[in-house]
């Protein structure tokens, strides 16, 4: 068989330690480089989904409530999770399909802030209008997110 028609390699697929992964993700970002994560988990639907999205993270210049950011806790270690507030020593992150779990880190422990999610092949700018509006309204729906996480889960509508 010649090279030209010879089938293509299976894909080797390697496990790397997160901290080994996002320490190297925090340094790229630090250098002024965008990074590109695919998905992995459930703690941001409906907004990202497992699998089927990537985030394009950016070194933060500023830190806003309703950023998705990656960040390193004390709780959980590495998230991409958003703000849900903000104070000066203190960033309070939470899963959008999270009910009630929170973490905390300090401002300086925001590695990268999502500049665009690519939901289902399609570009998002997480700073645009519209993005933030949702975001925001997610947000003040905490109080029946169990109901509209259930219902979305099950029609598949968002």
């Amino acid at each position: 068989m010649n090279p030209t028609t010879e089938p293509p390699r299976a894909a080797r697929h390697a496990s790397v330690p997160n901290d080994v992964l996002f320490g190297e993700v925090a340094r790229r970002l630090a250098a002024g480089q965008a990074v590109t994560l695919r998905a992995k988990g459930g703690s941001m639907y409906p907004f990202i989904v497992d699998g089927r999205d990537s985030v394009v993270l950016r070194q933060p210049e500023t830190l806003r409530r309703g950023d998705v950011v990656l960040a390193r806790t004390q709780e959980r270690g590495w998230v991409v999770h958003r703000i849900v507030a903000l104070d000066p020593d203190r960033v309070t992150l939470m899963g959008d399909a999270n009910l009630c779990v929170r973490e905390t880190c300090h401002p300086a422990d925001v590695c990268g802030v999502a500049a665009v999610i690519v939901r289902r092949g399609r570009a998002v700018d997480c700073g645009g209008r519209a993005e933030r509006l949702r975001a925001a309204l997610w947000l003040r729906l905490l109080p029946v997110r169990r109901g509209l996480l259930f219902v979305l889960r099950h029609c598949r509508a968002f």
